[in-house]
């Protein structure tokens, strides 16, 4: 990244989308921004379709709040960019991010770092504290907040360094192998049955092919 004899170097950016994908799935973050593997399922399709009207760049202003839809965000300490779905400001002067989502709200879930991480690229464009955000979950059609409280700004930044790690380093992160993967669009691609399998069929290859020591013929 670039800098001057006088400056910190800028952290390497990390999508904001990529916090929500990591906090689930690791590997899964690990595949969309090393590999460029992202892959669709009935449920992504419809998050697609969805998010069609918010994705759309542009403003309106109803009684009381203002809207601003597919809003470009970033943070430069934290080395965070992307956009916010939507973002409201109301009289008082209160900022509020919401993000879309498809299904059901998940309280504490990935998606709760996600839209906390657009608080806080919103204060540093907008010059506000934010102390809440909120998700609208399409499948409980209504909305969720979710607190930006000391412990989930936290957690936005250690997830952030971890993104940042994969990334810098350019190393698949280990598959899950769990209930996440029954979910998990990408399910096919990152076999994950198989690789964590890998290091046990290893140790058995080894000891398979390992010469048995010398027997020792003197009387």
């Amino acid at each position: 990244m670039s800098t001057t004899a006088t400056e910190e170097p800028s952290p390497w950016p990390v999508p904001l989308s990529a916090l929500e994908h990591y906090d689930y799935c690791p590997r899964q973050a690990g595949l969309i921004l090393l590999e460029d593997a992202y892959a669709e399922d009935a449920a992504t399709v419809r998050g697609t379709l969805a998010h069609r009207r918010v994705h759309d760049p542009g403003q309106e202003t109803r009684p009381r709040v203002r809207t601003l839809r597919a809003l470009p965000v970033w943070h430069d300490a934290l080395g965070l960019t992307g956009v916010c779905d939507v973002v409201e400001i109301h009289p008082d002067g209160t900022v509020l991010p919401v993000e879309h989502k498809s299904g059901s709200y998940r309280p504490g879930g990935p998606a709760d770092v996600q839209v906390a991480a657009q608080a806080i690229c919103l204060e540093q464009r907008m010059g506000t504290r934010i102390e809440s955000a909120a998700i609208y979950a399409m499948a409980d059609r209504r909305r969720h907040h979710v607190a930006v409280d000391h412990a989930m700004r936290e957690r936005v930044i250690r997830i952030a360094g971890q993104v940042r790690r994969v990334l810098t380093e350019s190393a698949l992160p280990p598959p899950a192998a769990d209930a996440r993967c029954r979910r998990c669009s990408m399910h096919t691609g990152c076999m994950p049955k198989v690789l964590a399998k890998r290091p046990r069929y290893e140790r058995l290859l080894g000891a398979l092919f390992t010469p048995a020591p010398e027997a020792d013929f003197d009387d």
